[in-house]
């Protein structure tokens, strides 16, 4: 089974709120509010989303977070990457430092490639707003 990490679940649900109120800076206490994910959680998840040029932070008294982009021009494929680490359905996949102890005599090493390369199109074309129900 492909499954996303919790933490990407909760990347998604945190940027649509933020996208709910593109514009406005927001703080992780008013997102965890908003959100009823707990405030750590909520701030590690930002720090991450910042990291990865998806959110800013803005400093100050009225500082807080603010998306980069619009919903429509953030991917899903970016979203992942962010929290999980590169997409990668197998461990052999091209650009991938892992292999298992069967590669030197596995038939299928390399071969999962285009499907790697499928996800990873697909994944990119599903932006924030399809996600939120808004595009």
């Amino acid at each position: 089974m492909i499954k996303l990490s919790k933490m990407t679940d909760y990347a998604v649900v945190i940027l649509a709120e933020m996208a709910a109120q593109e514009g406005n800076v927001q703080s992780a206490s008013g997102l965890a509010n908003h959100t009823k994910l707990p405030e750590p959680t909520v701030s590690k998840i930002l720090k991450l989303l910042t990291k990865h040029d998806i959110i800013e932070s803005k400093r100050g008294i009225n500082g807080g977070y603010a998306l980069v982009k619009s919903p429509t021009h953030i991917n899903m494929a970016a979203l992942i990457t962010a929290l999980d680490g590169p997409i990668a359905l197998t461990a052999c996949v091209e650009q991938s430092t892992e292999c298992c102890e069967r590669s030197q005599c596995c038939t299928m090493k390399g071969k999962w490639n285009p499907v790697n390369i499928a996800m990873q199109k697909a994944l990119e074309d599903v932006s924030l707003a399809q996600m939120m129900g808004t595009n």
